[in-house]
Formats: structure tokens, C-alpha cells, sequence
């Protein structure tokens, strides 16, 4: 019945052929301007996995608790020395929060009034007073540098220390490290190279950590998810601010962006680059192939028309069930003009071999009808069942894409028998006067019919001997790995990993009150693989008292020293004589005075002369060089000497609404041990935090639990699938061994294609696992057409047409997957390269291994009679607008 139908139908087209074309146009057209008008993505990718999942759902709440998690801008201030870093954060900070139409809320998370005014309190009792003795010998300097803030106050302040040498109160080595810092600072001005200098540095006599050299801000942006790029206008008001502000020039800073929303951003233009180049690339591509194939223009243009006809109604479809589609969805495109052209290539072949030996069109058209009518039904059911697979797993993002792809393969078989047809009808291309199919593998066809035990043997022998391999078969779960390293957004998250500062791998625990929050701070840190717990109690310094009264005794020195009576402005005659002066203070303490202090004075000295030779523009950079981070230096001394006493109640609501809920619930957040960028650290972190408290959350339960969904949703697709293909093989074939004989092959190309994996490196990943299901579909696809024309009783298999349309077929889809291959987005990439290496091995098992395993055909009783073949035409041939009727 079915083949009775498929050929009515194409009957019914090819007497029909304009009627049917133009019919199709118009729906074409329709669905075209449908999709086209309604066309949305929704590039939101927090709704890729079921939110009905218990970790989702309590991710979801957690996000209402404590907003930004998933929809924020991460901006990193990086700047040579501290001052720098600081001033330039707040300056930026200050410009974003005046813009409320980009931006929803602005947080310096590190700065702040609350921190800085408090700042000391969170250093150690030791740490405090070392601090405070070094700021309390610093007063006469800084009452100096204060009153007089220019070059010529620097050099009244290095006579300063220059007399503490000659009063053999400060050894000139102490100062070594001081002058060789000032010195550095002038001679790279002297090389028209950019130039910092750091107090805080030659304060502490430490070199600041790149933690010392960030500040942070956390900006959450207005968003348009229906965008691709849902924050784009917020990233580029970031960096306009930057730009009018001249951070770059006045700071020597540069500003990053990281964050969930500016790594979904890149990620989308990442895949859109070189997307044309690649497109383009592919379509000339698939062109050459489907000439080698076909060798007819006319048949060409008709496939073509097929499918790009059958796209246009499946994206309109498409956009029907799902309203939007999802990062992941969107991939429907291709995956149909790389499947659903092996049904028109089939048809298309078919026709050929019917048109060489029937030279009529319309009587070719009907017999390819009957032929390949039943075996490309049941392979585009078999393709459309491993896409329908996804649909009921937890993973939203493939559960679209399967429903997508697979209504799109059952279009793809409709216009495959309705307007191929037609289209070749209204083309008429010329007849076929050679053979279809190649006879040069006559002797392949003879070898596999010899030696097919040895064949079957040494093929089953390989997947035997390769199956320790699987044994290393790994899963990547790290979602960062599928990112391109080398944009912004991921280069930036992966340097800033390993500060706990930034929480990127931190996570929470939720607990009722302050006691079971002190509870819970006790338990996690008993963990081998926690490092750092907090909680709202981490922001109340303790030994408050002792370090009050010691910063109480460094106000009295430090706040007459910073409001000194200012000095008049000099002039630049003033400061180079200033430099003079310097140069010769350094050269006659060096006199008797050996070691280190001597070279670094002699340094010095160098430096300050050639400084005062030097243009006055030179001289103004290395001044702002030495002043500005010394102004940014003494306003945080104010802020700092202002510290209160601090206690829960006194927190500022910002902070405490970061930590604590309105209903009294408190956050616990822990960081890893180890290195972050590690996987297995992630994981083994994230199994001991749910192992006491399965209610936890954050990025590495999310990378943990995701992936798990991930791999659960195509285990459970891939058995829907084989399930489903096996249950329709079974319809149509109605036996059991030849169910197998089809399976078989089937899943011996899916056991070598994951060997190949571990031999060339690649692991499984959230992307490129799509492979494994779809590789159920299309090779069970080319299987069929083995298995039903060695049912029919064909013979010599290799040298006929139906190789060559599973050839060229598959290697116009593996073109098109190839295409993703070339993606510079290592997700897409990696899913492009397993598609086309899966398709390879199911090709060869096809070809080569298959016929071998059905062996010599069995003659078997048709269930149902075919109709006879049309007889073929008479001398007198009929007219072409009649088609001949069957016997």
C-alpha cells in the first residue's frame, strides 16, 4: 500500500507538474515571509536544560534571592600599581551608575565607603601595627609631598631621607629599593614607554599581586533577548564610558569584560564569524559534489529547489511549535540541508538508472516512484525517529532541535516525492545514455562475495581488539572548554579562576539563621577540598578594639601631616633646578658609603640628571607618573583613619542584602582547593559540598549536574531512538534477521567511531554528543537502501546506482557538517568534526561491511504485489503530456 501510494502520488504530481510547482512556490513564498516576520531567538542560555529539575529549581530560587548570578557584566580594572587600579575603578564606577538606561544596578563589590573607611580593620593585629609604624615614620614625608605635590616637592622629600642617612638614622642600603623603584619609574619615561609608580609599594616594600592590581565592577545590564547578542548595548556603553574617561591615558588601565551575559555575547559572535565565509564555502562545495553525482544541471537545480523549499517550511514550522528559537535549535538548518538532501540525491539517482533504461520521462519518474519509493519512507522515518528522540529529555535546547529537525525530515521525504517529481517533469532533463552506478568495483563486490566470513571476522576483531579504548573514553563537563579561549570574556574568567575574590567557582549554601550559618561555616571547612568559607559574621573584623586604638594613635600624626599648608605652584626653571639639586644630594652621600644604597643612589642621581635635560613634556609625565597614584594614595589615608567600630547591625544594606534574604535566610559561599581550571578539582569539590548539603548551589554543581542531564538526555535519546528505528524496521521488514542485519553494522560504526575518538583526543562534550543518536538515524538510513535492494534480489551492490547515491550523499552531508567543523566556536567545531567522522564510518559500514554480512540474496514472498513495470515505450513514443499507464 505504501508503494502503491508513493507512486499515485507522483503520478498524480507529473501530470500535474505546474500546478504542483507553483502550489509549492506559493507556500514557499508564504512560509518565507511567515518565518522571516516571526523569526526570534531566544538567546537566554539558562533555558537550554529544564527548569523542572530539582537543581535548576533551586539555582532559579537562589537567583530570585540574591539577583545577578546569571544576568550580569563583570567589569575587570586592571592598572600597573594599586592607586591606579582603585582610582580608575571609581571613576568608571561612578560614570556607570549616572546611566540607568543601559544598566539596572551598579556594585564596586571591593570598594566602596563601607570598605573604604574600614579597610584596616580586616588586616591582622600584626599586619595593623606594621602598617602603622611604617605610615607614622612616612609623616614628615608625607607632610612634605602633601603641601608641595609636584617634582620639587619629591626631591625636598628624597633630602629628607637623605638627612636621616647623614644622621645615620636610615642606612642608605635600606633606601636601595626605593631608589631603584624611582629610578625604573624615570628612566622608562626616558624610553617614551608608559610609567607608574607605586606607594603602596615602597610603603609595604612588597610587589603588589595581580589581586592587588584588579578592582572589580558588577554591573547588571538592561537586556534584549531577542537579540543575538542580548547585552551588546550595555557592553558597548561599558567601553564608551572607558574611552571618555581616557582611563587608558589618565591611568594606565585597561577595562575587561567577563560575566555570564559578555561570555553569551562572545560566544554568539564567535559563531557568527567566518559563518558567511564557511557558507558560501559549502554551497560551492556541496555543488561540486552533487555534479559528480548527478552530471545534469537540471538535476542540480531541481535538488536544490527541493530542499531550500523544504527549509523555508520547516523554519515556519519550526517557529510555529517553539515561538523562538534557542542557541542550540538554530543548528536546524543545517543538520537539514545536510539530511534532508540525501532523499533528493536518492530519488534523483534512482531516476537516473531508470531514465538510462527507459528513455521516458515520465515512465522513469514512476518506476524511481516504486522503486525507492518504500526505502526512502522508512529511512526518512528512521531519521525523523533519532531526532524525535530528544523531545522528551530534560535538555531543552536539543528536545527543540529534535522536534525542529524532525518534522523537517518528514517534509523533506513529502517534497521529495511530490516536487522533485514535478520539478523534473517541467525541466525535462536529457535522458541518460550511460550506465549509472560503478562498474570499475566489480572486483570489490567479488572480493566481499569470496572472502565475506573473513571480512565479517576481521571487522568484528577490530571493534574487539579496539574495545579497551572506551575504557578511556572521557566526557569533558567543563562548559568553559567549548568557549573560544581567545576572546575577552573567557581569556578574562579563566585569569581571574583562581581569585577567590571573584566567587566564579564558589559555592552557596543556604541556611535558616546566624546559628546554623555558624554551623555550616564550621562543617565546610573541614573539607579537604574547600578553601576559603564565608558568611555575613566574615565582615566583622574581629580584635575590633586593639586595632581601633592603634589606628586612633596613627591619626594623630597622619591627619595634621595630610592638610599641610600648600606650597605656590613651580615653575619649570623651578623643578629642574629641584632635579639639580637632587642629582647632586645623590652623588655626594655615595661618598664612603659602599654597597647597594651607593649603586642605587648613582642610579638615581643618573636618572634626575638626564630628567632635567629632558623636554618639559617628559617632565610632566614622569610628575603625574609619581603624583597622581600619590593623591589617590592619600585620599584612601583619609578614608582609612575615619574607621568605626562594626558590628552586624552597622553592615551597609547593600552588602547585607548580597548575604542575607528579607525572611532572615543566610548565605554560606565556599571556594575550591586547588587549581580551578581543573575539572576533576570542580568536580570533587562540588560531590563533597552536596555529600552534607544536597541543597547547595553554584557553577560547579551547575557544570556537575548539567552535565549529567546532558549525558542522561542522550543515553535515554539514543535508546528512544533505536527503540523506535527498530520498531519501524520491524513494520516494513517483517523479519528479525533482517532487522539485525541492518542494526548491526548500524551499531559496529558507532563502537569504531568512539574508539577513533580516544585514539585521535577528542572527548565527549555537550556539543558534539548531539552525534551519537543522529548517528542511529542517517546510517540507519543508508542501511535501508542495502537492505531492501538486497531483499528485492539485487546483486553486485557496490557497482550499482544505490552506491553511488550513498556516496555522494553522505559526503554532501558530511560536507555540510564539515562546515560547522570549520566554526571558530570550539563547540560547533567539535560537533561538526564527530558528525562527519560518524558519518565516514557508517558510510564504509554501509559499503563495504554490510553487503558482506547479508550475503548472496534470498529469493523471499512479496507480501503485498507491486504493481508491474510500465513495458517499455513502443517505436511510436507517447506524447510527453501523458503519462503511460501500468500494466
Amino acid at each position: 500500500m505504501l508503494v502503491k501510494s508513493i507512486v499515485r502520488t507522483v503520478r498524480f504530481c507529473i501530470r500535474h507538474p505546474r500546478v504542483v510547482v507553483g502550489l509549492y512556490l506559493v507556500l514557499a513564498v508564504l512560509a518565507g515571509v511567515y518565518a522571516a516576520r516571526n523569526f526570534a531567538i531566544d538567546t537566554d542560555v539558562n533555558k537550554l536544560i529544564s527548569p523542572a529539575l530539582d537543581w535548576r529549581q533551586r539555582e532559579i530560587a537562589f537567583e530570585k534571592s540574591f539577583p545577578g548570578r546569571f544576568d550580569s557584566i563583570l567589569v575587570v580594572v586592571d592598572a600597573p600599581t594599586p592607586e591606579l587600579a582603585s582610582r580608575a575603578t571609581a571613576t568608571l564606577a561612578a560614570k556607570l551608575k549616572q546611566n540607568t538606561t543601559s544598566f539596572r544596578t551598579v556594585e564596586d563589590p571591593g570598594g566602596g565607603p563601607f570598605f573604604a573607611r574600614n579597610g584596616l580593620l580586616f588586616q591582622s593585629v600584626q599586619e595593623l601595627e606594621a602598617t602603622a609604624q611604617g605610615l607614622s615614620q612616612a609623616g614628615p614625608l608625607v607632610r612634605t609631598l602633601g603641601g608641595d605635590p609636584n617634582l620639587r616637592g619629591l626631591v625636598q622629600g628624597l633630602s629628607l631621607v637623605l638627612s636621616g642617612v647623614r644622621g645615620n638614622m636610615v642606612q642608605l642600603d635600606a633606601a636601595a629599593p626605593a631608589f631603584d623603584r624611582a629610578a625604573t619609574t624615570i628612566e622608562t619615561a626616558l624610553d617614551g614607554k608608559p610609567t607608574s609608580f607605586s606607594w603602596q609599594a615602597l610603603m609595604t616594600g612588597k610587589t603588589p599581586t595581580p589581586e592587588e592590581l584588579r578592582q572589580f565592577i558588577v554591573v547588571r545590564p538592561v537586556l534584549d533577548y531577542s537579540a543575538l547578542e542580548p547585552g551588546a548595548a550595555a557592553s558597548a556603553a561599558i567601553r564608551d564610558a572607558a574611552r571618555d574617561l581616557d582611563l587608558a591615558g589618565q591611568y594606565q588601565a585597561r577595562v575587561r569584560l567577563t560575566g555570564p551575559i559578555a561570555m553569551a555575547d562572545e560566544e554568539f559572535s564567535t559563531m557568527q564569524t567566518g559563518a558567511v565565509r564557511d557558507a558560501i564555502l559549502t554551497v560551492v562545495v556541496v555543488l561540486g559534489i552533487l555534479w559528480m553525482a548527478l552530471r545534469s544541471g537540471k538535476l542540480i537545480l531541481a535538488v536544490y529547489a527541493n530542499m531550500f523549499v523544504g527549509l523555508a517550511i520547516t523554519a515556519a514550522l519550526g517557529l510555529m511549535m517553539v515561538d523562538a528559537l534557542n542557541p542550540i535549535s538554530v543548528a536546524f538548518a543545517v543538520l537539514f540541508i545536510g539530511l534532508g538532501v540525501d532523499f533528493g540525491i536518492q530519488f534523483a539517482v534512482r531516476y537516473r538508472t531508470e531514465r538510462h533504461e527507459i528513455d521516458n520521462l515520465e515512465t522513469a519518474l514512476v518506476a524511481t516512484a516504486r522503486r525507492i519509493g518504500a526505502p526512502l519512507t522508512l529511512a526518512a522515518g528512521a531519521v525523523a525517529a533519532a531526532f524525535l528522540s530528544f523531545t522528551p529529555t530534560d535538555y531543552s535546547g536539543i528536545s527543540e532541535l529534535g522536534k525542529i529537525a524532525g518534522v523537517g525530515m518528514l517534509i523533506a521525504l513529502v517534497t521529495s516525492v511530490t516536487l522533485l517529481p514535478a520539478l523534473l517533469k517541467v525541466m525535462k532533463p536529457a535522458g541518460e545514455p550511460e550506465e549509472i552506478g560503478y562498474r570499475q568495483l566489480a572486483p570489490v563486490d567479488r572480493f566481499l562475495e569470496r572472502y565475506r566470513f573473513a571480512v565479517i571476522g576481521g571487522t568484528l576483531g577490530v571493534a574487539l581488539l579496539g574495545s579497551p579504548l572506551l575504557y578511556f573514553l572521557t566526557f569533558d563537563f567543563n562548559p568553559v572548554n567549548l568557549r573560544n579561549k581567545n576572546v575577552e570574556s573567557v581569556a578574562t574568567l579563566l585569569d581571574l579562576r583562581a581569585d577567590p575574590n571573584v566567587g566564579a567557582n564558589a559555592i552557596d549554601v543556604l541556611v535558616p539563621n546566624a546559628t546554623a550559618a555558624e554551623a555550616a561555616v564550621q562543617k565546610l571547612r573541614t573539607l579537604p577540598e574547600v578553601g576559603r568559607v564565608m558568611t555575613l559574621t566574615s565582615f566583622v573584623p574581629s580584635d575590633q578594639e586593639q586595632k581601633l586604638a592603634i589606628l586612633e594613635s596613627l591619626k594623630k600624626v597622619l591627619v595634621p601631616a595630610l592638610s599641610p599648608r600648600m606650597m605656590p605652584t613651580p615653575t619649570d626653571e623651578d623643578e629642574v633646578a629641584a632635579l639639580k639639586r637632587g642629582q647632586d644630594l645623590l652623588t655626594q652621600i655615595q661618598v664612603d658609603r659602599p654597597g647597594p644604597g651607593a649603586v642605587a643612589s648613582a642610579r638615581l642621581a643618573a636618572a634626575l640628571g638626564r630628567l632635567a635635560a629632558a623636554s618639559p613634556t617628559t617632565r610632566e609625565t614622569v610628575e603625574a607618573a609619581f603624583i597622581v597614584p600619590l593623591k589617590a594614595v592619600f585620599d584612601q589615608w583619609r578614608d582609612l583613619l575615619q574607621a568605626q567600630p562594626i558590628t552586624l547591625e552597622t553592615l551597609p544594606p547593600d552588602l547585607v542584602s548580597g548575604w542575607r534574604t528579607a525572611d532572615g535566610r543566610l548565605r554560606v559561599e565556599a571556594t575550591p582547593k586547588g587549581d580551578p581550571n581543573d575539572t576533576e578539582v570542580l568536580r570533587g569539590f562540588a560531590q563533597s559540598i552536596l555529600a552534607v548539603y544536597p541543597d547547595a548551589t553554584g557553577a560547579p554543581i551547575s557544570i556537575l549536574k548539567s552535565g549529567e542531564t546532558v549525558v542522561s538526555a542522550f543515553v535515554h535519546a539514543g535508546i528512544y531512538a533505536l527503540v523506535s528505528i527498530m520498531i519501524l524496521l520491524w513494520i516494513v521488514l517483517r523479519r528479525f534477521g533482517d532487522v539485525l542485519l541492518t542494526l548491526v553494522p548500524l551499531l559496529l560504526a558507532g563502537v569504531l567511531t568512539l574508539e577513533f575518538c580516544v585514539l585521535i583526543g577528542m572527548p565527549m562534550n555537550f556539543a558534539n554528543i548531539i552525534a551519537l543518536p543522529l548517528l542511529l538515524g542517517v546510517g540507519v538510513a543508508f542501511k535501508i537502501y542495502y537492505i531492501m535492494a538486497w531483499r528485492a534480489g539485487q546483486t553486485g551492490l557496490l557497482q550499482s546506482s544505490l552506491t553511488r547515491a550513498v556516496v555522494w550523499s553522505a559526503l554532501t552531508t558530511a560536507t555540510a557538517f564539515g562546515s560547522l567543523w570549520m566554526s571558530s566556536h570550539p563547540g560547533t567545531s567539535s560537533m561538526g568534526e564527530l558528525l562527519a567522522l560518524s558519518l565516514v564510518t557508517t558510510m564504509c559500514f554501509a559499503v563495504l561491511f554490510q553487503p558482506a554480512l547479508m550475503g548472496p540474496p534470498r529469493v523471499i514472498q512479496k507480501e503485498e504485489p507491486n504493481e508491474p513495470e510500465a513495458p517499455p515505450p513502443a517505436p511510436a513514443a507517447p506524447r510527453k503530456d501523458e503519462v503511460p499507464a501500468a500494466e
